[in-house]
């Protein structure tokens, strides 16, 4: 199980209650694969958070875990092992920009 934080317009839009989302990821987890399971149970979500036709992530959406910014890793790079175990969450966040 992956836990997953969503920020609050992302919640809102897919209209989820709860601060976190668990998902079942089938094979290893990256950021690819948990993104797919995110979007599979809440479709509204396809293209807030990557570019539908790239698939990359949208500018001003950034992705923690574990105390580390992984917005820059590969998308099929492993998360990190307490990710995976459920025992962190993986974060994704809305950037501020802006002076």
């Amino acid at each position: 199980m992956i836990r997953v934080v969503l920020p609050s317009h992302l919640r809102t839009l897919a209209r989820i209650e709860s601060t976190e989302v668990a998902l079942d990821v089938d094979g290893d987890a990256t950021q690819a694969t948990v993104l797919d399971a995110l979007e599979e149970r809440f479709p509204v979500l396809c293209g807030a958070i990557r570019d539908r036709t790239s698939g990359r992530r949208r500018p001003f959406i950034r992705f923690f875990a574990c105390r580390r910014d992984l917005s820059h890793e590969s998308p099929d790079a492993p998360l990190p092992g307490a990710v995976r175990g459920g025992d962190e969450p993986f974060l994704i966040v809305g950037a501020i920009a802006g002076g």
